[in-house]
């Protein structure tokens, strides 16, 4: 049988440090557990209200194949960012892209409570949320929800949809 002997030295050191890897780990998570994120109250119900109109606006133009509505609504200056497309900052070549590929094909679906709106100083406001999109050929295919950023620019009085990021 074999017998091992500590020195009662190395035992000290060994619980000490073992202490004091203990109590920093209890100390980091107990920090992190503290902070909570508030929920969402918007700054201004007559801005929030304005945007969640004009986001039901372009949808409705968007799944009902509306291309004359959508086109007043995006601003001649649209950066489009999409994670699996990239970046397009052609108005024309978004608007056609849609007629081509989105009119009576796919439906915006969105999740109900996920908009949130923030001011954005002398420019207008960021609105984000949560969306699907429902493609109609393919009926029994399930859709997930995905975030989006939207970025609203008040121009002469209306708004203009001047950069989206679509994540999926």
């Amino acid at each position: 049988m074999f017998i091992h002997h500590y020195k009662p030295e190395k035992l000290k050191i060994t619980a000490i440090l073992f202490s004091v890897i203990f109590i920093a780990g209890c100390s980091a998570s107990k920090n992190t557990q503290g902070i909570k994120t508030p929920k969402y109250k918007p700054e201004s119900k007559e801005l929030y209200d304005a945007i969640v109109q004009m986001d039901s606006l372009f949808f409705d133009a968007y799944n009902h194949c509306k291309p004359a509505v959508m086109d007043s609504i995006i601003s001649d200056d649209l950066e489009f960012y999409h994670d699996q497309g990239g970046l397009n900052t052609s108005k024309a070549e978004i608007l056609a892209a849609m007629e081509k590929n989105i009119c009576n094909k796919v439906t915006r679906i969105l999740k109900k409570g996920s908009i949130e709106v923030y001011p954005i100083k002398d420019y207008g406001a960021v609105e984000m949320g949560l969306h699907g999109f429902h493609n109609n050929q393919e009926p029994d295919v399930p859709s997930h929800f995905s975030k989006f950023v939207h970025i609203w620019k008040k121009e002469n009085g209306k708004w203009k949809l001047t950069r989206v990021i679509s994540l999926h």
